[in-house]
């Protein structure tokens, strides 16, 4: 029995992962037609597409019947934001949405709110003290984040990460590095339930960012993906512009200073963030015709032409068995 299929009632063990800026509402609603669970990330419909956030989350379930899930980054950054995280959390809650995933922050109260309306709460992890913080909080599956992934990645490999969380006895998504059905079912054998695929679904008909974008994406192989801090102040898996030395994705003077200093971290990455997120929404340009910021995991490697998320979707799961949910 897979407990992820059963308990989410989607056909496949597929997770359209959540992306800043990528995450349009065409893109979460063809996910979740073809079958995989499409998670709606509210920064990237609200401020990069435009939409009140209800009136997109309608828009989204008008495109397809089947269950979506709804991405909180709960870090509290600010009080304004963690309101604002809130009240899209309520909402969502309203509108019917029962599949939770929570980044960067502790997610008991999350855990606490959704699981009274029926649904459940799947944590982003990188390494097991963060996975047990999420599971002394309740959650109902931990998304393992490893160091394949792109944008925020993890420091331990697949492997590593299930060998740490298996005895915690949830259902793990493994997030990094599948792009193909090969890899897809080698996790799935690896003992993850699902695997959440971000870079692959980038490269199709429906996601709405720029051709330059995805062109990177189908050029690049597995080297071309390096890490930066200047985007967050924590490391994020991007594709390496050209011309750039490992120094240039570093962050120097002042900000290198504040990064490294307790006190000041916060301040540096609430800063770094704000102005990443002012400058992703280029990404989305038909005018963008390069970028420092084209966020992409290692799974470039198996990445290789534009098509729509319906073939995707029939090209990851064509070695897998019907899945029994």
């Amino acid at each position: 029995m897979n407990q992820f299929l059963e308990s989410t009632g989607v056909e496949y063990p597929i997770i359209g992962g959540p992306m800043y800026p990528c995450s349009n509402p065409e893109l979460v609603a063809a996910q979740s037609e073809a079958g995989v669970l499409g998670v709606v990330q509210p920064l990237s419909l609200t401020y990069v597409h435009g939409y009140d956030f209800l009136e997109g989350l309608r828009y989204i379930q008008s495109l397809t019947q089947n269950p979506i899930g709804f991405n909180a980054l709960i870090e509290k950054s600010s009080r304004k934001y963690h309101e604002r995280m809130s009240t899209w959390i309520d909402i969502a809650l309203d509108q019917g949405v029962k599949f939770f995933i929570t980044s960067l922050g502790k997610p008991d109260w999350v855990v606490k709110r959704v699981h009274g309306y029926g649904g459940q709460v799947y944590h982003d992890v990188t390494e097991r003290k963060w996975a047990q913080i999420g599971v002394d909080c309740g959650v109902d599956g931990l998304i393992c984040v490893n160091n394949r992934a792109g944008g925020h990645c993890g420091g331990l490999s697949p492997q590593e990460l299930v060998e740490q969380c298996l005895d915690f006895d949830k259902p793990l998504v493994c997030a990094g590095g599948v792009a193909t059905a090969e890899a897809l079912k080698d996790m799935l054998d690896l003992g993850y339930q699902a695997c959440q695929l971000g870079t692959r679904f980038i490269a199709t008909d429906e996601c709405k960012v720029s051709d330059s974008y995805k062109k990177a994406i189908i050029n690049a192989d597995e080297s071309d993906i390096a890490l930066t801090e200047k985007m967050t102040g924590v490391p994020v898996s991007i594709i390496k512009p050209e011309m750039k030395s490992e120094r240039d994705l570093k962050a120097q003077g002042v900000l290198g200073w504040m990064l490294q200093s307790r006190r000041f971290k916060h301040l540096a990455r609430l800063y770094l963030s704000l102005r990443s997120i002012m400058g992703l929404k280029k990404a989305i340009s038909d005018n963008a015709a390069e970028s420092e910021y084209w966020q992409a995991g290692k799974s470039v490697d198996g990445i290789h032409s534009v098509v729509s998320v319906k073939q995707v979707v029939n090209e990851l799961v064509s070695q897998l068995q019907t899945p029994s949910k």
